[in-house]
């Protein structure tokens, strides 16, 4: 019954947001979550219910508390961290955030594909930087607000920092974040940063990938890579990940791919949401082929069904994330992907 009365509400709320710019809807919920954090979490509590009983899953030191997260983008300051765990998240993952604080690309830089229930983004990492965000992160921690859920940032490099001098850009993120963070994913896959995908290079993601490390210390460290990488750059990443130790991969980040897309063909941008699925599947299937169990792999891309996560998880995920799904399915989307997945249970 609960569940019901929130689609309803979410129907009528998402008929309003669409009348919005993307983006505009975007800071609307992200402002209003922030705002009042512990009420909204109380809201969303008596609106859905508690969050369905999943079997905890360990990744290194990492406990979820279930196998589905949230992936970068949605939050990308950390605005509304204490809210969140009321959508059913078993982690969450923060940013991604840069070394220097900024704008990001001109507006508008977010497109809805309504019929087809996917998004095209080319945000550019608009964010109030690293420093800010280790001081917001600093502050929920002292007073004793952190969420029971493990809490990711995902980090980027700065658009005005030059491709050669990427790796101490990261470092240094992951340096005033080692403190207050649970993880770090080191962001080297989307499209909206010049020269950022070719961070994905052996050499450059080997060099990167330790540099983090050595600044993290004892903080476990991710990569995520691009659906668009070929077969073999994307075996090469992944084997640089698995030698680097890595303590797991994220796959997958926005294509430019337009798989089907009949509207926005023209718009610059990563696209995101249930026309990737295909792509992100294979392109997943392919880590996990290439990895043989020696990494942790976390899917990501067009997951909106509880069918979708059951498959990857036998597949071989230790865990998903979602984060487009949510603009089309609303709030109770990880509820009743938790709730499939207990059903399907043996």
């Amino acid at each position: 019954m609960r569940r019901t009365l929130t689609q309803l509400i979410w129907r009528l709320a998402r008929a309003v947001l669409f009348l919005m710019s993307a983006e505009r809807a975007h800071r609307l919920i992200v402002g209003s979550l922030a705002l009042a954090p512990r009420k909204a979490r109380q809201l969303l509590r008596l609106l859905m219910g508690p969050t369905t009983v999943q079997q905890p899953i360990r990744l290194g030191p990492l406990c979820f508390r279930g196998p589905v997260g949230l992936a970068a983008g949605l939050d990308k300051d950390g605005e509304a961290i204490e809210a969140w765990p009321a959508l059913g998240f078993g982690f969450l993952e923060v940013g991604t955030v840069t070394w220097h604080p900024q704008p990001g690309n001109p507006q508008p830089r977010v497109f809805r594909l309504v019929d087809e229930q996917g998004l095209i983004n080319r945000m550019g990492f608009n964010n109030h930087g690293a420093r800010a965000l280790a001081e917001r992160l600093g502050a929920l921690r002292n007073a004793g607000r952190w969420p029971h859920i493990p809490v990711g940032v995902n980090i980027g490099k700065s658009r005005v920092t030059p491709v050669e001098e990427a790796v101490e850009d990261y470092a240094s993120s992951a340096r005033v974040l080692s403190d207050v963070v649970d993880y770090l994913t080191i962001n080297v896959s989307s499209p909206n940063t010049p020269g950022l995908r070719s961070l994905q290079q052996a050499d450059s993601l080997s060099e990167i990938i330790r540099a983090v490390q050595a600044a993290a210390e004892a903080v476990p460290v991710l990569v995520k890579f691009s659906p668009d990488l070929d077969d073999d750059a994307l075996d090469v990443a992944v084997e640089t990940a698995v030698a680097c130790e890595c303590a797991g991969i994220i796959a997958t980040n926005t294509s430019l791919q337009r798989p089907g897309s009949a509207e926005r063909l023209g718009e610059a941008g990563g696209l995101s949401g249930a026309p990737i699925w295909p792509i992100s599947r294979e392109r997943i299937q392919r880590v996990l082929d290439t990895a043989r169990g020696r990494i942790p792999v976390i899917g990501a891309g067009g997951i909106h069904t509880a069918i979708q996560v059951r498959e990857l998880l036998d597949a071989g995920c230790t865990a998903v994330q979602l984060y487009s799904g949510l603009v089309f399915h609303g709030p109770g989307l990880t509820h009743s992907i938790n709730d499939g997945l207990v059903e399907d249970s043996p």
